[in-house]
């Protein structure tokens, strides 16, 4: 079976592509499709295995990243989205799709089940767009360690690019923050070549406890601020006419963990 992977888009989203072909090069089948699809009811997100917003700046950004999309999910697709979530499908979402689950209350969701909003993406510390690769750690043996189905083959330490001007991720108070911590909820930190923390430049916007991603109470829904669709093929890495070529690149683990969890499970 290939699973099936929606690729939500919509006015500004830019990675679509990208996000697509790193799912088919893992054996996934993938459709880019509009929003307005959905909501019309052309097509039904319960067709698919795997929802992904990918990056981009939805409507320009305005309010606040992608809170325009946020804002339609809720009131127009929210319905639909619970419904794709109980019947334990995954969602992923990358920059820009961080920005949108998050503010639509999907993440972190610390497993009160209300999709009540608990945390934001909000202006860099550095107050300029962070546009340059970064390191990135898997969390683990941290409280139960990181549940996420996503992150089954990805390295501890891994390369990766971002693009943001609003990556700071601030949970809502230090319960939230904690309540993370004990469920296995922080999936990546920003860190140094060798996984420590380091502040800026290493945390590249500022994010409380140097927080890359996080994914809900079940596992199945991640968000991340670095794009792993842009480092699939050794030759994305910036270095490696200098270096050499270093196998497949970083992100792709990523996308295999979860269409390989779609196989087995869904």
């Amino acid at each position: 079976m290939k699973p099936k992977v929606l690729v939500l888009r919509a006015a500004g989203t830019n990675c679509d592509t990208e996000t697509a072909f790193a799912f088919e090069s893992v054996g996934a089948m993938a459709d880019r499709v509009h929003v307005n699809r959905l909501k019309d009811k052309e097509m039904r997100l319960s067709d698919y295995h795997i929802l992904v917003i990918p990056g981009g700046f939805t409507y320009g950004d305005d309010i606040a990243s992608g809170k325009i999309l946020a804002n339609e999910l809720r009131s127009a697709l929210f319905e639909d989205v619970k419904r794709f979530i109980g019947a334990g499908k995954l969602i992923l979402g990358i920059c820009n799709g961080f920005q949108v689950l998050v503010k639509a209350g999907l993440l972190p969701d610390t497993g009160r089940g209300d999709f009540q909003i608990e945390a934001t993406l909000t202006l860099n510390d550095s107050a300029r767009f962070e546009d340059r690769w970064i390191y990135l750690r898997r969390t683990k043996d941290e409280g139960r360690g990181t549940k996420c189905v996503w992150t089954k083959d990805v390295k501890e330490i891994i390369y990766l690019p971002i693009a943001h001007g609003e990556g700071k991720f601030i949970p809502k108070d230090n319960k939230i923050l904690e309540q993370l911590k004990k469920n296995g909820q922080i999936v990546f930190r920003y860190a140094d070549e060798k996984g420590k923390a380091s502040g800026y430049p290493w945390n590249p916007n500022g994010s409380v406890d140097d927080i890359a991603g996080v994914c809900d109470s079940t596992g199945r829904i991640l968000g991340m601020m670095p794009h792993p669709e842009r480092y699939i093929q050794p030759t994305q890495h910036p270095r490696w006419t200098r270096e050499g070529l270093k196998g497949e690149g970083h992100g792709l683990a990523l996308f295999r963990s979860g269409v390989e969890y779609a196989r087995k499970h869904l």
